[in-house]
């Protein structure tokens, strides 16, 4: 039999039981009196302690049961507030509810998924693919010349160097001709000479990264029939464009600080730049590990790490590798019905029907777009930064969390949003643009850039993409003043009109529009699929 102690402590007595219980071992009631022996009057709740563990709670049951007047308890004391009102004095947890959405989420999921597999059966196809050899061969042979550009300007470059320290060899020959800045004059022959080089210097660099995508595009679009290969190969060459322009650019710049030194402190380098000055950075291996790194943006010095973690190195790669396959399962099962169950409604100007495909399509595009997000900004470039020892890492911030579609924008997709501002923004602004002219600017060449990516590899040219990054400076100034509205109310507003934006009117209006156009231009390249 157990002792009073332990049908205490389990919290199994009732309240008479442990009051008989108690008078049976002789306690007595005193502490529940006044320090006199006389009863309280003023017994309330908040007389109880807060419980913590199931002993503490038994221990505070047996003390309240041997409260003399226990009929007679203070239950409402003091002026409190609901727990959801405006007045209450702490925010209660969501966290039950957050599990609650997930669970939903995850069962309306899956029943989509039983009654797409009931509806549709299994479309996974390893071999229902309509690539051509020649799609694979021109992808690979492309693969390679591409990068060729980058050392045509590494060549550029090369030579530029040998002229400027043949410019500074010449100069201090000359004595008594140094600037108090420490830059050296030329005549009038020698200025004009080298203002000539300068100008076939940028002339080849232009030339050189214009047939960078020209060529790429042209083959693409004309020869390249499958729209994955093309997308991949066009991607690759608009990288290398990008990482082309900022070589030849910050080159110009490291040169001309080579040539003209300066005490201003606006015109100094960057601290981390002493490690590898102009010209020395001018080399093929610097060069080569710009190529592989996981940035748009050239420096001569990057900061590194240590050493290289394979065991990190492997685990991102299965992230890789387990992304893609989902993506690919998600595509073909999921989101080509979706698809091809629209054209008909398109064809027709269903308006109704079109909403219903666009709104059925944004649950599976987003979910596709997080795990393409996911699968490249955070798994293949850190393999990439973690085999190059390259150390910042910041390939993106908490862009989810987005008060305003301006600050998506900035922090989504960190390479590119810092070649922008470092080349194209900056440079704009710092010849008397306003911020608003650079920034119409940059959404316009990023706009180009969209289309070529999306309408090269499906052979429509249609605008889309373009329209679509443009309509961002609409929403961008909509939302940038709920960005700055003191409170949470303005941000949640902003972020809410993020998410719409992205979800339900940009990627998915965009896919069925590209979807109609190539299946209006060459029909289906996915199995067939009955409504």
């Amino acid at each position: 039999m157990a002792t009073t102690e332990n049908a205490t402590v389990t919290g199994m007595v009732s309240a008479p039981e442990a009051s008989s219980t108690i008078r049976r071992t002789g306690t007595g009631l005193s502490h529940a009196n006044g320090t006199n022996g006389k009863p309280r009057a003023n017994i309330s709740i908040a007389d109880l302690p807060k419980p913590l563990t199931q002993q503490h709670n038994a221990d505070s049951f047996l003390k309240y049961t041997k409260k003399k007047y226990r009929h007679v308890a203070a239950v409402h004391s003091k002026p409190r507030t609901s727990c959801l009102s405006h007045e209450s004095d702490a925010a209660p947890s969501f966290l039950g509810f957050r599990n609650l959405m997930v669970l939903v989420l995850l069962i309306s999921n899956l029943r989509l998924m039983l009654e797409n597999i009931r509806k549709y059966g299994v479309l996974i196809c390893i071999k229902c693919h309509d690539y051509r050899r020649q799609d694979l061969m021109l992808g690979a042979v492309l693969y390679f010349i591409i990068p060729c550009h980058l050392f045509v300007a590494y060549v550029v470059e090369l030579a530029a160097a040998q002229q400027a320290r043949a410019s500074i060899r010449g100069s201090k020959k000359r004595a008594g001709t140094a600037t108090p800045g420490g830059s050296y004059l030329a005549t009038e022959d020698e200025r004009r000479k080298f203002q000539s080089a300068w100008k076939i210097i940028a002339w080849v660099h232009g030339i050189n990264i214009t047939l960078c995508l020209l060529i790429t595009s042209v083959i693409v679009y004309f020869f390249i029939h499958h729209p994955l290969i093309g997308t991949i190969t066009e991607a690759h060459a608009i990288i290398v464009w990008l990482k082309t322009y900022s070589y030849a650019f910050t080159c110009r710049d490291l040169r001309h600080a080579y040539l003209h030194p300066s005490s201003k402190e606006e015109d100094a380098l960057p601290e981390i730049y002493s490690k590898c000055p102009y010209p020395e950075n001018v080399t093929l291996n610097n060069l080569t590990y710009f190529w592989w790194a996981p940035t748009l943006v050239y420096q001569p010095v990057y900061p590194r790490t240590r050493k290289i973690r394979w065991v990190f190195v492997g685990k991102r790669v299965a992230e890789v590798f387990g992304l893609s396959v989902f993506m690919w399962v998600a595509s073909a099962q999921y989101a080509a019905p979706v698809l091809r169950n629209s054209l008909d409604k398109m064809a027709s100007l269903d308006v109704p029907s079109i909403l219903e495909r666009l709104m059925k399509l944004s649950t599976i595009s987003l979910v596709i777009w997080l795990a393409g997000f996911f699968a490249l900004f955070q798994s293949f470039l850190n393999i990439l930064a973690e085999i190059m020892t390259f150390g910042d890492r910041n390939f993106y911030d908490d862009w989810w969390n987005s008060p305003s579609v301006g600050a998506y924008w900035r922090t989504w997709n960190k390479p590119v949003y810092q070649f922008m501002k470092r080349h194209v923004f900056s440079p704009l602004v710092g010849r008397g643009w306003s911020s608003g002219s650079a920034s119409i600017a940059v959404f316009t060449f990023s706009a180009i850039l969209h289309e070529l990516m999306v309408g090269i590899p499906t052979h429509n040219i249609i605008g889309v993409a373009f329209v679509g990054m443009m309509a961002q400076l609409p929403l961008i100034a909509v939302t940038a003043p709920l960005e700055k509205i003191k409170g949470i109310n303005g941000k949640i507003i902003g972020n809410c009109i993020f998410w719409v934006s992205f979800t339900l009117i940009g990627q998915p209006l965009a896919a069925l529009l590209y979807f109609f156009a190539w299946q209006a231009k060459y029909g289906s390249v996915s199995k067939q699929v009955m409504k």
